[in-house]
């Protein structure tokens, strides 16, 4: 694995939600980084779900979203196709994941990530060569 970091949906809700404000600075703090280095990637589903998230939560936001969406398909996300299917299913019977969470592990594993970034796993954790980084717990530079 390599030192690329996928993005997880969550991340980049927090990069805009201002309800949490140390949360939406560790976020941002990350999206930024991961700008500067180039080191960021994700998938079509996390750009799906933030979309989606963002017109129900904020609605007046829809095309800054939009915007967003648009800069973040310079990070080449990965589609989804019948390899990452398979490899989502693997993954869930294996460590019993959801469905939606194993395709971002599928997701992240198919872009050559070494590490994940999302607070909806064990920080710490390593699957298979992907180490799971909590945004909230860990700063860039520590990786």
């Amino acid at each position: 694995m390599s030192g690329l970091v996928f993005v997880d949906t969550n991340v980049l809700l927090y990069a805009v939600d201002e309800s949490d404000q140390q949360k939406q600075e560790r976020a941002r703090a990350w999206r930024e980084w991961l700008w500067e280095t180039r080191r960021g990637r994700l998938s079509v589903q996390v750009l799906q779900e933030f979309y989606s998230n963002v017109c129900r939560k904020w609605p007046k936001v829809k095309e800054a979203a939009r915007l967003e969406i648009g800069d973040l398909l310079r990070w080449k996300p990965v589609s989804m196709n019948g390899a990452l299917l398979l490899s989502a299913w693997q993954l869930q019977d294996r460590y019993g994941f959801s469905f939606w969470d194993s395709l971002i592990v599928a997701a992240a594993k198919a872009s050559l990530c070494g590490f994940l970034l999302s607070e909806d796993f064990q920080p710490g954790q390593n699957i298979d060569g992907l180490l799971i980084v909590s945004p909230f717990h860990t700063r860039p530079d520590q990786i």
